[in-house]
């Protein structure tokens, strides 16, 4: 059966790459942003970096191991990885941050 035109419009990976642009102008603001922790920005990046292993290990799987990536739990791990990666940056960052306004107010 060939999907419609709705289907193929609002699929899952069509919404993942529209998806990028919102989210490429947030990236853009917070570099220009002087107040964005460093750190927080290096994990905000590293949230791309999981997007572009994402997608090639998910194809793989897919092609490959005709399997999805969720159902390939070493791949699924790996990819995972990234996201974990760039949550405890953004969070080390804000946290560094907040505990940095907090000295400021104390003194």
């Amino acid at each position: 059966m060939t999907p419609s035109i709705v289907e193929l419009v609002f699929s899952k990976e069509s919404l993942f790459a529209v998806s990028l642009f919102p989210y490429l102008g947030f990236l853009w603001f917070m570099t220009k942003k002087v107040e964005t922790p460093k750190i927080a920005l290096i994990g905000f990046y590293l949230t791309l970096l999981f997007v572009a292993v994402t997608i090639p290990i998910g194809a793989y799987a897919q092609l490959t191991l005709h399997k999805s990536l969720a159902d390939v739990d070493i791949l699924h791990g790996g990819a995972e990885f990234f996201l974990t990666l760039s949550n405890v940056a953004i969070a080390i960052g804000f946290g560094k941050a907040i505990q940095s306004i907090k000295t400021q107010q104390s003194e």
